[in-house]
């Protein structure tokens, strides 16, 4: 573990190579409930999380030692809020998604909707979570040429990510379904529905 400052005001914690995304999940687990005095956000990533804090309540000497001593918890004592995604299976890629792994069309929906996800943390655009927990067989690359629109409440693949697009915009991941949950509300507190440590039900809806 490897930490470091980032301005004033906060620290980045990188797990290494070796950590992953769940050691990164763990260690905002650990410090999220209770948030350590004077930390003010956790920004969760691939490697790392960016923690913010207050000077005026802890300094970043003392901060420092905290994080080195917190013990991520483990993967499997994780267990936040469960929220299930109704899904149309439709997707434009979703054909060529099964041809490619040997799946089906059919098949495909059968092992996305089987496994349960954890948003490891947020990034694209407000409200944009990438899940991990996707089966290897379903790890496939970005699209080769990206599309200039995907849709709002797209359900797509690429690497070992599934998530779902909170708004139109432009995108390279396989699309395999569409939802109409609404991912990022303003007057919604917090705003994003799929937040770090979330858990991710995939429900087939024809």
């Amino acid at each position: 573990m490897n930490i470091r400052r980032c301005g004033d005001q906060a620290l980045l914690v990188d797990v290494g190579d070796t950590g992953g995304i769940d050691a990164v999940l763990g260690l905002y687990s650990a410090l999220s409930d209770p948030r350590p005095d004077g930390v003010t956000e956790l920004v969760p990533a691939a490697r790392t999380l960016l923690v913010r804090f207050d000077p005026a309540v802890i300094g970043a000497g003392e901060l420092a030692e905290l994080l080195a001593g917190t013990e991520p918890v483990p993967a499997q004592a994780m267990r936040g809020e469960l929220v299930e995604i109704p899904v149309y299976y439709d997707g434009a890629d979703l054909a060529e998604v099964g041809k490619h792994t040997g799946l089906g069309a059919d098949g495909v929906v059968e092992m996305h909707t089987a496994a349960e996800y954890t948003v490891a943390f947020g990034g694209f655009a407000p409200g944009f979570g990438y899940l991990t927990g996707l089966h290897p067989k379903l790890h496939l690359p970005r699209r080769a040429t990206p599309r200039t629109h995907v849709p709002a409440g797209a359900v797509a693949i690429a690497g070992e990510f599934t998530g779902i697009y909170p708004r139109s915009s432009p995108g390279g991941w396989q699309l395999v379904g569409r939802t109409e949950v609404p991912l990022w509300d303003p007057a919604r507190r917090p705003p994003a529905l799929l937040r770090p440590g979330t858990r991710i039900r995939f429900r087939e809806v024809r």
